[in-house]
């Protein structure tokens, strides 16, 4: 099996053999655990988790190892122990190296922008830290809540929403494209909660309250917006070595003024992600490595470009092997 390196010319992708692209989870696939072995058995683990125990200040390993799970679902802990347990995988293994480009979901997109290397691991971690803490104050300030809609054409969500957006300022938008036909709703607590029937009655197959602190990708974040742009823009960013694909616009950045850019947009915009993976297979790439605890994201692709291969990097045992994407 062939894999090859690729860049950006004229806003396509440039490469011969297998294309494939890095994709990294988000929010709600975490769980107690995580990374455990990869740190009991491989010294570069190891030492990255005591560095991110130094940065953060407090001990996350022990939140990622053993909870409890309603500590690790908080979104001050839950975001930096994804970043954290990504980017273990990507030095455990040499899985990002022959890429020809990355991408992530929502929280993810920060582990892609430190595989592309426009971060180093500490900056990234920094950012990470500082926008869970930005989102998890904004959740407790201003109730928001996400809603999962399932069975309805981004269309008729959207129509949804903007009928039911702005009604005595209350606010419900799409905030995550997660596949065709599965879209989750951002909005006011009890106003969004309220409105629910009013997908099912359009025709949705399930209406469902995801378990979440915010509403997250979407205005009610504004204020945290706010704050992480004063954090991000005093971050050292580098252009990235290849494509980023990003949530904001599904487009494949590489100039650290534009990645810098989007990474403060995303968390007020909705995360298109069945626009990035038909864009990533449009140019070209035909497999993806889902690199992050569980599977969500290699069962979105596969509902997106059917065609495409999908595998994924999670545990101790899947680096052992398959880590080294460059043998084949």
């Amino acid at each position: 099996m062939g894999f090859s390196t690729g860049t950006l010319v004229d806003g396509r992708l440039q490469a011969v053999g297998m294309s494939y692209a890095v994709v990294f989870s988000g929010q709600g696939s975490q769980y107690v655990g995580m990374a455990k072995e990869l740190v009991e058995n491989d010294a570069r683990a190891s030492e990255m988790m005591h560095r991110a125990n130094d940065r953060l200040g407090y001990s996350l390993s022990d939140i990622m190892f053993a909870g409890p799970d309603d500590v690790l679902r908080q979104t001050r802990y839950t975001q930096p122990a994804l970043y954290v347990h990504e980017a273990i995988l990507l030095a455990c293994s040499d899985i990002h190296q022959a890429a020809v480009a990355v991408a992530g979901h929502s929280l993810g997109e920060f582990s892609a922008l430190f595989a592309a290397g426009a971060v180093s691991f500490e900056h990234g971690l920094d950012i990470v830290a500082r926008r869970a803490s930005l989102m998890y104050q904004a959740g407790i300030e201003i109730p928001g809540t996400m809603v999962a809609v399932v069975g309805l054409d981004d269309e008729t969500i959207r129509a949804v929403c903007d009928e039911l957006n702005g009604v005595d300022g209350n606010v419900v938008v799409p905030a995550n494209f997660n596949s065709p036909g599965q879209v989750v709703v951002s909005g006011s607590a009890e106003y969004l909660r309220a409105s629910m029937p009013r997908f099912k009655e359009r025709g949705a197959k399930l209406v469902k309250e995801l378990p979440v602190s915010g509403a997250f990708h979407s205005p009610l974040l504004s204020a945290a917006q706010a704050g992480l742009e004063e954090t991000i823009r005093a971050t050292p960013f580098s252009d990235a070595r290849i494509p980023v694909y990003v949530n904001v616009n599904a487009s494949p950045l590489q100039r650290s003024e534009d990645l810098q850019t989007m990474a403060i947009r995303q968390l007020t915009s909705p995360v298109l992600w069945t626009q990035t993976i038909q864009a990533m297979a449009a140019s070209g790439i035909s497999m993806f490595w889902e690199v992050g605890p569980g599977k969500v994201l290699q069962g979105l692709i596969k509902r997106i470009a059917p065609d495409a291969t999908v595998s994924g990097l999670d545990s101790y045992v899947d680096v052992q092997q398959y880590g080294s994407a460059s043998q084949g």
